[in-house]
C-alpha cells in the first residue's frame, strides 16, 4: 500500500506565506492585538523595569500574552511559556518573542492593579457596543451545602 510521505526533518524548508497570512482575519488574536495597541499603558499604571543587561519586554506584548491566556484558560506561566514556542497564534500575537515563565509571572505580580484596569476598560468597551447587558442579578443569600464525596457519587449508589 502506498502512503503519503512527509518531508525529511533535516531538510530546510522555505514557506511560501508569511506569518500574517497564517492567521485568519477574524481570529481573536487580532482583536487582542488591536485592543492592547489602543490602550495607553503608562496611564493605566504598567511598569517597565529597566535593568542592567538585556532590555526588558514591552509591557504591551506581555499583556497581549496574558489576555490570550485568560481567554483560552491558560493561567499558568509555564504553559504560556510553552505556547510561545509552539502555538502559531501566540507566535503571531507577540511577534515571535519567547519570554520565560519567570518573566510572565513577574509581569503578573508587578502589575495587578493595571491589569484590573485593563479588564475594566474591556468591559466598558463591550458596554459601549452593546455586547453585554448591564442587568442586575441579585442573590437572596441562600446558603447551599455541597456534598461532594466518593460515597455520594451515582456509581457508588448503584453499586458499580
Amino acid at each position: 500500500m502506498e502512503y503519503q510521505q512527509g518531508q525529511p526533518r533535516e531538510q530546510l524548508t522555505l514557506y511560501t506565506t508569511c506569518l500574517d497570512d497564517m492567521i485568519p482575519q477574524d481570529n481573536s488574536v487580532r482583536l487582542i492585538d488591536q485592543f492592547v495597541n489602543l490602550l495607553d499603558l503608562q496611564v493605566l499604571g504598567f511598569q517597565s523595569k529597566s535593568t542592567q543587561g538585556r532590555p526588558p519586554y514591552d509591557p504591551a506584548d506581555l499583556l497581549k500574552l496574558y489576555i490570550y491566556g485568560y481567554m483560552n484558560r491558560m493561567r499558568s506561566s509555564r504553559i504560556l511559556e510553552k505556547e510561545c514556542l509552539r502555538n502559531i497564534e501566540v507566535i503571531w500575537l507577540i511577534k515571535n518573542l519567547q519570554p520565560d515563565h519567570n518573566t510572565i509571572a513577574r509581569f503578573r505580580k508587578d502589575n495587578p492593579k493595571a491589569i484590573k484596569r485593563v479588564f475594566r476598560q474591556s468591559v466598558q468597551l463591550a458596554r459601549n457596543f452593546n455586547l453585554i447587558g448591564a442587568t442586575l442579578i441579585a442573590g437572596d443569600s441562600t446558603k447551599l451545602r455541597a456534598q461532594n464525596s466518593k460515597k455520594n457519587l451515582p456509581g457508588r449508589l448503584l453499586g458499580l
